[in-house]
């Protein structure tokens, strides 16, 4: 027997012995799993309010009740030829500052840009019927009033429609009294109607000549001041002499006054010595507030009550008042 044989021999299986083999020999085992469940807590939420939002516009049926009788109603119409010279921003915070002074008022926005509906927060893809359907259709002007706009203020609103009025009327019978024959259902209801006309002198704005008793003409104090307005007033003679007899100027306006500027205040000097008496004292300020509160959807003098375009905007109210 040879060397490795013997150690081959030792080596067997049978030489190693029970307890080693137990030991090194692979035994299967069944390993139980214990499943655990636990309950989850499911997060708490708040009760959160939820923000009112209007399914519709109110409608003149439900207006509030006038606490006052109403006098006489003065038919206003706001106009200049000329863009940019403040006539929807003077529309907007003349009426709600008359409103805040206990008076009855309609705006009707009679131009198709609809500055004047969108700076009162009017919503125009939740308005049913406009001004355009007034004129056009022939519905009561009711119809498209949209009451309690402001404390005292109702608006009868533009849309994008408004913008094809002006070749629509060319075709119309009576076409130059289509706002007048409207706006005369509303005398007695309102002490003031304003009437923010668009910066033309086309149909639109010869309706609102004929429908108007008087004309405010904001002026903007800058270097053309005065440009156009001599055919503003050309075109205010005329139909005072064919439509309208009792057309008269209520008023001039000037804007957008900074009293930093030189040329400011030559304007006004220049536009008195112009229009004489017509001219109110109240000169409405370049103000920051009155660009924002647009944006709002607030008049001035809910956005900025103690500033200055506020304190103008109501000193001018008590001038349009005193004026009759």
């Amino acid at each position: 027997m040879g060397f490795f044989d013997s150690k081959k021999k030792e080596g067997s299986p049978s030489s190693i012995p029970a307890a080693t083999i137990e030991e090194t020999s692979p035994v299967d085992e069944e390993i139980e799993y214990q499943v655990v469940t636990r309950e989850v807590e499911e997060p708490v939420v708040e009760d959160v309010e939820e923000q009112y939002v209007p399914t519709r516009l109110k409608t003149y049926k439900e207006k509030k009740p006038v606490k006052h009788t109403i006098g006489q109603t003065k038919v206003v119409a706001i106009l200049n030829q000329k863009g940019g010279v403040g006539k929807s921003t003077t529309s907007i915070n003349l009426s709600a500052a008359l409103g805040e002074m206990n008076k009855q008022v309609l705006l009707i926005d009679l131009d198709p840009q609809g500055n004047s509906s969108s700076g009162l927060g009017i919503d125009k893809g939740m308005v049913e019927n406009c001004i355009y359907n007034v004129l056009l259709d022939d519905i009561p002007i009711e119809e498209a009033i949209i009451p309690d706009v402001c404390e005292g203020l109702d608006v009868v609103p533009a849309t994008i429609n408004l913008a094809g009025a002006e070749v629509e009327l060319v075709s119309e019978m009576a076409r130059e009294n289509r706002l007048k024959d409207a706006v005369g259902q509303m005398r007695g209801k309102y002490d003031y109607i304003f009437i923010d006309c668009p910066p033309s002198l086309g149909l639109l704005t010869v309706n609102a000549l004929v429908a108007a008793d008087k004309l405010l003409i904001p002026i903007q104090c800058e270097f053309y001041a005065l440009e156009g307005v001599t055919k503003l007033l050309d075109s205010m003679k005329r139909v005072k002499t064919r439509l309208n007899p009792s057309l008269d100027i209520l008023g001039v306006l000037l804007t957008m006054y900074d009293n930093r500027t030189t040329l400011s205040k030559q304007v006004v000097d220049e536009v008195q010595g112009y229009f004489g008496r017509t001219v109110f004292n109240t000169l409405i300020p370049r103000t920051v507030k009155l660009s924002e509160a647009p944006s709002y959807g607030l008049p001035i003098t809910e956005y900025d009550p103690r500033g200055k375009g506020s304190i103008s905007y109501i000193e001018l109210a008590k001038e349009v008042i005193s004026r009759g």
